[in-house]
């Protein structure tokens, strides 16, 4: 097959950027438009970050979840029209998005070993086939050498309105509480010593804040189509 990249590179797209910028959503929806896998990385670390407060572990006791690392099991869904996460066999992907677990990921994904862990089954699932991966680290940590790196920004009010409304009244959580609550999870993965929040150098930054969904998305495989001359519309 040609694709217009070298073939050592692997066939994927790395979508970067901080909580709340559209990165899901933006990557679900690129994934479906081209018919490839779509993986959210996001929601491994949220899984493994329930699980530990599931077990009575405290997040912030970063030798004890160190040490806890490798026991949970966990299967994420690389399907884009049907995302979902099952840990020990049951299915989170709607106790992920719980404000304890929001508090308490950015502690838990600091970890070097449940980066190593998540880091090693994010690279065996893009040997499943082309994908679009987001995450924070994807560009810089997961697959640097991507044929191409997006980056997604938007402002702080547009990111928080967006994360309030996506929780669509399921947790209790204020317009306030989600600002300030983005706002400190960018500050603490900008600044955690592993795999810290970075824009790649060579990635293409998009700013969401006056962009419909759907005009992210086109954005994007706009910019697909032209790294991957042998991608079609599925």
């Amino acid at each position: 097959m040609t694709t217009g990249t070298s073939s050592s590179q692997p066939f994927a797209v790395a979508v970067d950027g901080p909580s709340g910028s559209g990165k899901s959503t933006t990557a679900r929806g690129v994934a479906r438009e081209l018919g490839w896998n779509y993986l959210d990385t996001g929601a491994m670390y949220r899984a493994i970050t329930w699980w530990m407060l599931q077990h009575d572990i405290d997040p912030h006791d970063s030798a004890a979840v160190g040490r806890s690392a490798q026991d949970p099991e966990l299967i994420v869904s690389t399907d884009p029209d049907g995302p979902g996460v099952l840990i020990d066999g049951h299915d989170v992907t709607e106790e992920i998005r719980d404000p304890r677990v929001t508090d308490s990921v950015s502690a838990v994904s600091a970890v070097p070993a449940v980066r190593e862990r998540l880091v090693e089954l994010q690279r065996e699932a893009m040997a499943e086939g082309p994908v679009v991966i987001e995450g924070r680290d994807i560009g810089t940590v997961v697959v640097p050498d991507a044929p191409l790196k997006v980056f997604l920004v938007a402002s702080s009010q547009a990111r928080a309105e967006r994360r309030t409304a996506e929780l669509d009244g399921r947790f209790q959580s204020s317009l306030e509480d989600t600002l300030t609550s983005l706002n400190r999870r960018d500050l603490l993965d900008s600044q955690r010593e592993v795999s810290p929040l970075a824009r790649a150098s060579d990635a293409i930054e998009i700013d969401s804040t006056n962009l419909t969904l759907e005009e992210v998305i086109q954005r994007v495989v706009a910019l697909v189509r032209e790294r991957f001359a042998s991608v079609k519309p599925s």
